[in-house]
Parts: C-alpha cells; structure tokens; sequence
C-alpha cells in the first residue's frame, strides 16, 4: 500500500479515537503508528492531516452542514465525517493533493471502514464541495485568517 494512503488510514483511525473519546491525538497517533509502522514521509503527512484537520474541523463542518443538510453532524456517522474532514482539509486548506486525488482516496477510505452506503454519500457531498472550489477555499482562509472558530 502506498505511504499516503497508509497515513490517511492511521489519521482516520486517530480521528476517530479523538472523535469518540476525546483521547489526545499525539498521543493516538503515536500509538497507531507504532502498530502500523512506515517511513518518515508518512508519518509526517499523519502528523499534517491531524493537525490540520482538528485545526480547521469548525471551518469545515460548518461547511459539511451546508452542503449535507440532510445528514446533521450529530447524527452522521463518526468515520464519514471524519473521512469528509480528511479530504476536505488535503484539497480546501492544503495545495498537496489534486481535488479529485482528495475524493478517490475518501472514497477508498469509506469502501474500507465505512457502511456500504458511505462511498456514495461521501463522494456526493464532496464533489458538491468540489462545485464551488475556489468560493470555499477563499471562505475558509477568510473564516482562518479572523479567527473565527464558531
């Protein structure tokens, strides 16, 4: 398995943790990545997208409340949100991985832990996402730049 999509496991399985039980994510993360070890380039990019995402998840489930209105966040799955917030942050608030990369690799990541449903509501909500692109990447540096967190 290719080390990117290793670390998105490992920042899922993290992301989760830190969702259910508020455990403190360095301390998951090092844990998750002792028992699925890998090269540095990974656990850098674990490292990136947890941070990242658990910096900008207000921005971006603001966002996911928008554009799946049907689904509240309360009531949405742990792992789709956090598989929404993954690819969200890698092609809202990052320039490392192309927009569709991004949803292939959240899809792959729902067909793996999600419900049998989950890859076509996650590529759904994401490709509305995709939609308006530029609006929302410039709403969410916008949103990052004053702070605002709620």
């Amino acid at each position: 398995m290719k080390t990117r999509r290793r670390a998105r496991r490992v920042t899922l399985e993290t992301l989760y943790e830190y969702d259910i039980a508020n455990h403190d994510p360095d301390e998951v993360l090092e844990l998750r990545l002792e028992a699925s070890p890998m090269e540095r380039a990974g656990v850098d990019f674990a490292a990136k997208l947890v941070h990242g995402v658990i910096e900008y998840q207000t921005h971006m489930d603001r966002l996911i409340a928008r554009f799946a209105p049907e689904w509240p966040l309360d009531q949405m799955a742990v792992i789709d949100r956090n598989v929404l917030r993954i690819a969200m942050y890698e092609f809202l608030v990052t320039d490392e991985t192309p927009v569709k990369v991004a949803i292939n690799e959240a899809v792959e990541l729902a067909k793996v832990y999600g419900s049998d449903s989950a890859p076509r509501f996650i590529n759904g909500v994401l490709g509305t996402l995709a939609d308006h692109l530029d609006e929302l990447k410039r709403e969410v540096q916008r949103e990052a730049s004053l702070g605002v967190v709620a």
